[in-house]
């Protein structure tokens, strides 16, 4: 949940770390420091809030000299925000330095028996016992007493360590959380997250769980758990600068949704050749897919909800049990797995905690596991039996967007994948689906083009309390989505109801001038979300429909109107989503949120 950053080399360290945090600040922003090493002592800088704080208090890094260092900016599990427990943590002697991401699980049994030994604790964090492990186990060699340190902790961590004897290393520990090395030349960088490095390197090293590194400006020399060399291959990073700045957006989310119809022509046109979908290394015969009794789909937050919304596609096409789960719940739900059961698990950073644990509990029950990451190296990518990257570049708005449409798109290609092999669709209807993906971007596109009056229905109905959005089917699963994005970044109470629940319950709710945004484009159920529509009516309600325009019936029922082009049902989620992405967008301007960093929202979630 944390952003960490790390640099040595021959340029002074602070501007470069500041840089790097910035870039990472999405991942946290309740506080941040820097420590960097100069001579041999470590001076360190916090704050409480964001990154500029911290660049106005060390005058943009020059206040901070040397040239080896460490970044934070956090967001807060163990403790509230404050300078005290923001990173990095110094020991009690001055001689180490420690930034950290992850939770450490058996903090407080560590943090009883250092302070029985006499360690003085100043914060509430569980990463200052890493520190105090760190200098209790120094005998010289710092390498040894960052192994042993790592060897006591449990649960998850990406560690990066200097110290005041070793000027011009940094040290850094991987488990279970993202840490990516960057080479230099002359000098060498450690992040979280490669948007950190982009600016500076385009090659690094992906460490695995339980490896550690030593670097230094000349090399980098990475270790297992037992202290043994491991020879680390070195990747190319292909995202590029530009891509991880606004480029006279006013906000990353805006940017984003912008972005999509160019994010979805990347996921889509490289895995189709002529009219034949090729899913990169998942080349499945026909008796592979015969073996699968049932899908599940499992995720959390907005990977989640587009897992609800690909569901309808593969299971309509397959014929085959479709179940979608939040990775949190099934984690610990002693599940009806076994090795006839193809799980699919989404997430954006590849990082997410609970999605990890899912997996592997799937794994251990003898299942298969289908990745849609959109981060090369991440976790998931690398325990996945097969992997599929959206490659929807950097998403750097802490809530989704082209990552929901373009894993939803994967998901319709599966769906349209294995139906094919299995011969469960007919020719004309699968080359007729599969012109509808293909023509998804220029969908989007026509989407963002002919919502201009969105911003006008913002400030119309940004005061509103409380958003109800329903719909059926296919549509019911986009409203989960929409009101998803309007609760995150607007702080406005939105829920999603089947349409057909209404009168089960949550139609109490509904009172007059109440605003219920109600989805129309599932033209099958479209009689029953007009009774539904008449039913809020009748109660006062005010309606924003969204439909396509040859939907007159809507129109004389709606009070107002968002339309979207006309797409099957079963492929419609990705063009749905549009103008709620939009709508919540700008509810939240006019409502003076910070839109990027909403409140007590991190970007990848990396501790339970």
């Amino acid at each position: 949940m944390c952003g960490i950053v790390g640099f040595t080399g021959s340029q002074e360290a602070a501007p470069i770390l500041l840089d790097g945090l910035k870039k990472l600040e999405y991942r946290g922003y309740d506080s941040a420091g820097i420590a960097v090493v100069d001579g041999a002592q470590i001076n360190l800088s916090k704050v409480t809030g964001r990154i500029a704080g911290l660049c106005e208090k060390t005058q943009d890094g020059r206040a901070v000299p040397g040239v080896t260092g460490i970044g934070h900016t956090r967001w807060a599990t163990h403790g509230a925000p404050s300078d005290t427990n923001a990173h990095p943590h110094l020991s009690n002697d001055g001689r180490f330095a420690v930034v950290h991401n992850g939770i450490i699980e058996n903090y407080m049994s560590l943090r009883e028996e250092l302070t029985a030994r006499g360690y003085r604790f100043e914060s509430q964090t569980d990463t200052e016992v890493i520190v105090h492990l760190l200098e209790m186990y120094y005998a010289g060699d710092v390498r040894k007493a960052v192994i042993r340190t790592s060897a006591r902790l449990r649960g998850s961590y990406a560690l990066g360590v200097v110290c005041a004897d070793a000027p011009d290393r940094l040290y850094v520990a991987r488990e279970a959380s993202p840490l990516i090395v960057g080479v230099g030349v002359g000098e060498n960088f450690f992040a979280s997250d490669v948007t950190a490095l982009v600016a500076h390197t385009r090659s690094a090293i992906y460490l695995d769980d339980g490896e550690f590194a030593e670097i230094s400006p000349e090399e980098i020399c990475v270790f297992d758990v037992a202290g043994r060399p491991v020879q680390k291959k070195i990747s190319r990073i292909t995202w590029d600068i530009q891509a991880a700045e606004k480029s006279g957006y006013e906000h990353f989310m805006l940017k984003e949704i912008m972005e999509q119809p160019r994010a979805v022509k990347a996921t889509i046109e490289p895995r189709i050749h002529g009219r034949e979908i090729r899913l990169d290394d998942a080349d499945w015969t026909a008796e592979d897919l015969k073996k699968i009794r049932s899908v599940v789909i499992t995720a959390c937050g907005s990977a989640y909800y587009a897992g609800c919304a690909g569901r309808y596609a593969i299971e309509q096409l397959l014929r085959i049990p479709v179940h979608v789960e939040l990775a949190s719940e099934l984690r610990y739900a002693d599940p009806i797995i076994d090795d006839a059961t193809l799980v699919i698990v989404l997430s954006q950073s590849g990082e997410t905690a609970d999605t990890i644990a899912a997996l592997r509990e799937c794994q251990r029950r003898g299942a298969k596991a289908l990745a849609i990451v959109n981060v090369v190296g991440s976790t998931i990518a690398k325990i996945a039996d097969w992997v599929l990257y959206t490659w929807a570049g950097p998403e750097i708005a802490v809530a989704t967007t082209k990552g929901y449409t373009t894993q939803v798109c994967l998901l319709y290609l599966f769906a349209l994948y294995a139906a094919k092999r299995l011969g469960r669709i007919d020719d004309k209807q699968y080359n007729s689906l599969l012109d509808t993906v293909l023509s998804l971007p220029k969908l989007i596109q026509k989407t963002l083009d002919m919502n201009p009056g969105i911003p006008k229905l913002a400030a119309q109905y940004h005061s509103h309390e409380a958003v109800f959005f329903i719909g059926r089917n296919t549509d019911c699963a986009v409203c989960l989505e929409g009101a998803l994005k309007l609760k995150e970044i607007s702080y406005l109470h939105a829920e999603a109801y089947a349409a057909g629940e209404l009168k089960h319950g949550t139609i109490a709710l509904i009172d007059e001038h109440r605003l219920v945004v109600a989805l129309c484009c599932n033209e099958k159920l479209m009689e029953k979300t007009m009774s539904n529509i008449l039913e809020v009516k009748a109660r006062g309600a005010e309606v924003l429909a969204v439909t396509f325009r040859e939907n007159s019936k809507i129109v004389s029922l709606a009070d107002e109107m968002v339309y979207v082009p006309k797409v099957p049902a079963i492929l419609s989620a990705a063009v749905e989503i549009i103008p709620l992405q939009l709508f919540a967008y700008y509810v939240a301007k006019e409502n003076g949120c910070d839109i990027d960093k909403p409140k007590n929202l991190a970007k990848s979630v990396t501790v339970e």
